[in-house]
């Protein structure tokens, strides 16, 4: 019986090990949606078309520019699945959340098409990170990959425009949420909106 009793306390002792690993691993999820090369350039995402979608503008400037005429671009905002999962936990982002911006060029005549615009070819790849390691500014930095896939990304420095922009516009944790309808919510029910953000809002909506 004694035997008995060893083995039985040491099979409860491996099940509340494996129970106790399995619970760490949920609540620490890993990414692979971020890598890096030697020279700490961003490894290519080839699978973001297969993550999260949140949104698509088209034509958007943040800045006043002319108009473009008949030339137009959809820009497609993708997010890694377990950045998303959090955010609509917490409304913010966690660390190592990967957004990829990907710009089409948008055409008005093809196949049956009489009206309006749809997607062609890939004119450009962004990608905004958070990785706190990495960029101690704000934690947030950018990549650019130019139109193909081959090459790794090359960082902007940290005072880049876009990081500039970033911060004294983003809705969230530098971020553009409020064009994602998905996540607006989430970020007004959590109250992780910005103070700036909600300044400029209220100054927007004052001025009308």
């Amino acid at each position: 019986m004694s035997r008995v009793r060893i083995v039985s306390v040491a099979l409860a002792g491996a099940i509340a090990f494996g129970l106790a690993a399995t619970a760490v691993s949920h609540a620490e999820p890993k990414s692979s949606a971020l890598a890096y090369t030697a020279d700490g350039k961003m490894v290519f995402p080839k699978d973001y078309r297969t993550w999260v979608y949140l949104s698509t503008g088209m034509d958007m400037s943040y800045v006043d520019v002319p108009g473009v005429g008949d030339r137009h671009v959809f820009d497609t905002v993708f997010v890694n699945r377990e950045a998303y999962d959090a955010f609509l936990k917490t409304g913010t982002w966690p660390d190592k959340t990967v957004m990829v911006l990907e710009a089409r060029l948008g055409a008005g005549k093809g196949s049956i098409n009489k009206k309006g615009q749809f997607q062609t070819l890939r004119v450009g790849v962004e990608v905004h990170v958070k990785d706190t390691a990495r960029f101690k500014k704000d934690g947030w930095g950018f990549f650019g990959f130019g139109v193909g896939e081959g090459g790794p990304g090359t960082p902007l420095p940290e005072t880049s425009a876009c990081n500039v922009c970033h911060v004294q516009h983003g809705a969230v944790d530098t971020t553009f949420v409020q064009f994602y309808p998905t996540l607006i919510p989430t970020a007004q029910q959590m109250k992780t909106m910005s103070a700036a953000y909600l300044a400029e809002e209220k100054a927007a909506a004052e001025a009308k």
